[in-house]
């Protein structure tokens, strides 16, 4: 969810309700010990016992591959008394890849269970270590052994995003392949991956025979989902989602996001929205040839 789902769209999100625990972007450990502004660029919540604005928990996720560095940079983190930490072995970016990070590891269990064991090692117990993993790199066949070793070194949760890193984000995920990974450890799973609709969110507990899931794309598009999926309560209607882009749109406006970048965030936004909104079609097409931060707000505002 890098670039997109940051801690400007997680404040906004969490007034909707529903949402029981944010995770953060990733924040990348390569060779060094990262300051403390790093960790607080990503996650501002941290200066606030780690929550959102609602009150909402937020996690803080690390990602890396060298067990030493990311243990000293999970210290580091702990120090600011983050929730909990995360370690994403499950992005599937080429970028990423590329420099060892993410969904790769999944082809080296046995160094996902040291760099999982040298986080819990460096962080006080009351902070929960937990992991997120895909099915695998190429191919499943080694996905009960990589969850196994993380929940092995320490892992207090493991996320599965029901997909390879082949598979990429192409539909569908392979929900039934997640009770096998549930059934050979003792932590909680989480489901994760293709869950837009209030339906696809229970289909995938009854497949997945996990009690939790967790959301991505699918509550950018539909800021109700979990609310929805919970309680029975009926889309938020349009008219009470348009206050949260004047909000989403004064939080961008405050932070450190140039100018002529911010017009695309609430057109990013509208993108995923169009899925679940028709009426967010029309306000796209109003914004979409707009760069000027002015124009943009005159919109919104006029709506």
């Amino acid at each position: 969810m890098e670039g997109l789902l940051d801690f400007v769209l997680r404040d906004v999100l969490t007034r909707v309700g529903g949402i029981d625990m944010c995770v953060t972007e990733f924040i990348r450990v390569s060779g060094s010990l990262l300051p403390n502004k790093t960790f607080l660029r990503i996650a501002p919540e941290l200066l606030n016992g780690s929550k959102t604005v609602a009150g909402v928990p937020v996690s803080v996720q690390l990602l890396g591959s060298d067990p030493v560095c990311m243990a000293e940079n999970a210290a580091r983190l702990a120090e600011l008394g983050p929730y909990e930490i995360d370690l994403n072995f499950g992005c599937p970016a080429k970028s990423v890849n590329r420099h060892r990070g993410g969904a790769v590891l999944l082809q080296e269990p046995e160094l996902i269970h040291e760099i999982v064991g040298a986080v819990r090692r460096a962080v006080p117990a009351h902070i929960s270590v937990t992991a997120k993993m895909r099915l695998g790199y190429n191919d499943s066949s080694q996905a009960i052994e990589c969850a196994q070793a993380m929940a092995s070194a320490g892992a207090a949760r493991v996320v599965v995003h029901a997909r390879t890193k082949l598979d990429g984000y192409k539909p569908p995920a392979y929900w039934e392949l997640i009770p096998a990974v549930r059934e050979a450890l003792s932590v909680p799973v989480v489901a994760n991956g293709e869950i837009w609709t209030v339906e696809e969110f229970h289909r995938c507990m009854a497949v997945s025979g996990c009690d939790q899931i967790m959301l991505g794309r699918g509550i950018v598009s539909n800021p109700a989902l979990a609310l929805m999926a919970k309680t029975g309560q009926a889309p938020l209607p349009w008219a009470e989602l348009q206050p949260l882009f004047i909000c989403f749109w004064q939080l961008v406006q405050a932070q450190h996001i140039m100018p002529r970048h911010r017009a695309g965030r609430i057109k990013q936004w509208l993108t995923y929205l169009r899925r679940t909104y028709p009426e967010a079609e029309a306000l796209f097409a109003e914004v979409r040839t707009l760069t000027e931060p002015d124009d943009v707000a005159a919109v919104l505002l006029e709506k």
